[in-house]
């Protein structure tokens, strides 16, 4: 089997899904796999076709094999999994558990979490052969703020794991994903803001990286204004970063949300993501993931083209937005024809990372535009996974509607 191409370290839950219901009035739940690491690797196997590898670890019984089957599903590598031994009744170590409402109307999305005492959270600083494993000639590596969130242990794995990554020239992607139910008892958001900075210097790209705005997570609203000024802020904190993203979503309902995202580069300065408003829901869970997933795919698969001529060096000098700073045309209305890029998405890319071919507004704005795309149709089905399909998302960032295909 060929090396993967992406990597991400994180925990792999089963997700119960009362579909319509509610959980605690449910008889039957549809079972899916997910986590917020997780996801990415896997919309980038499924959707995008990269190759892709899971790092983590589940006790090897029933339960644990159910999450491999669903990987395996999902095409994502699972040879890299740390089996465990049980015990029989979860007393040592046991596999993760999230109860997981959609919402609809008024009523919002709910995650009921059964995951202490994990097998992933229990993981050590030496338990990896990191360098064994970046040799091999991954070109990227992702995980996030809830696999560090699990347990004390697990920020060091995750620090030991990017600063290899980093060693290897591997690129490197951090997303803060603040859950106050994991970090409760542990600091609360002001210990998970330490984490996030303590582990966010290590990565060349952070994804959602407006949950590093302000004193702590959750702290401070950011509006639709002052989105170009909190990145900017957030570089401050973040020198060594080369692509600051992040989703922007407000919801009027739990099935009706505006959608878009926006990111900041030295070199681009800020750019603004294509526009989704009044986007209809049936799941949101795991979106953020898939905008991931999206933008790690365009950033990997964006080679420079004729718009890059005219786009390159025009962030500002000191990396700032301003007014006059080039911004991506919205897709529009969701449902409506949206405005296509520059260049055909069907187009054959060359690959080239972040840290390697020079980042313009336009490759950027391509990157945004995948993200973008990919998290809208994940909230299209049930389930954390996205099961959009390439051809899908290049019809949405090109200017597809939901007509019916005959």
């Amino acid at each position: 089997m060929s090396a993967p191409e992406v990597i991400a370290l994180g925990e792999v839950m089963l997700r119960f899904d009362p579909g319509e219901g509610r959980v605690c009035t449910a008889r039957t739940f549809h079972v899916w796999e997910g986590g917020g690491e997780y996801n990415v690797v896997r919309g980038l196997r499924r959707c995008f076709g990269l190759r892709t590898a899971v790092m983590t670890a589940l006790v090897d019984n029933a339960v644990g094999r159910l999450a491999e089957d669903l990987i395996l599903q999902g095409g994502v590598d699972t040879s890299l999994i740390r089996w465990v031994p049980g015990d029989g009744i979860g007393r040592t170590a046991r596999n993760g558990l999230n109860f997981v409402e959609r919402g609809f109307g008024i009523r919002g999305a709910l995650g009921v979490g059964d995951r202490a005492n994990t097998a992933v959270s229990q993981l050590r600083k030496g338990d990896v052969d990191w360098h064994a494993l970046f040799a091999a000639g991954p070109r990227w590596f992702h995980t996030g703020g809830i696999f560090a969130g699990l347990s004390d242990t697990t920020v060091d794995v995750a620090d030991e794991a990017m600063a290899a990554a980093r060693r290897h020239g591997v690129t490197v992607s951090y997303d803060p994903n603040y859950r106050p139910s994991l970090w409760a008892d542990r600091g609360g958001a002001e210990r998970a803001r330490e984490v996030d900075l303590r582990l966010a210097r290590h990565a060349d790209v952070v994804v959602g990286a407006l949950g590093l705005a302000g004193p702590c997570p959750g702290a401070v609203r950011v509006r639709a204004d002052e989105v170009p000024e909190a990145l900017a802020e957030v570089a401050d904190l973040l020198p060594e970063a080369k692509v600051l993203a992040t989703t922007l979503r407000g919801v009027p309902s739990a099935g009706v949300n505006d959608w878009s995202s926006a990111a900041w580069s030295p070199a681009t300065g800020f750019v603004a993501g294509p526009d989704m408003p009044g986007l209809h829901v049936l799941d949101r869970i795991g979106s953020g993931d898939a905008f991931a997933a999206g933008l790690v795919y365009g950033l990997l698969t964006s080679a420079p083209g004729p718009e890059d001529e005219s786009t390159a060096g025009s962030g500002p000098a000191d990396g700032r937005w301003s007014a006059k700073a080039p911004r991506h045309r919205p897709l529009g209305r969701a449902g409506s024809q949206h405005a296509p890029l520059g260049r055909p998405a069907s187009e054959p890319l060359t690959g080239a990372e972040p840290t390697g071919a020079p980042l313009t507004t336009a490759r950027l704005e391509r990157a945004l535009a995948y993200g973008t795309a990919h998290g809208a149709l994940s909230m299209t089905t049930p389930g954390d996974v996205s099961m959009a399909s390439l051809a899908e998302v290049e019809a949405l960032v090109a200017g597809g509607s939901a007509a019916v295909r005959r």
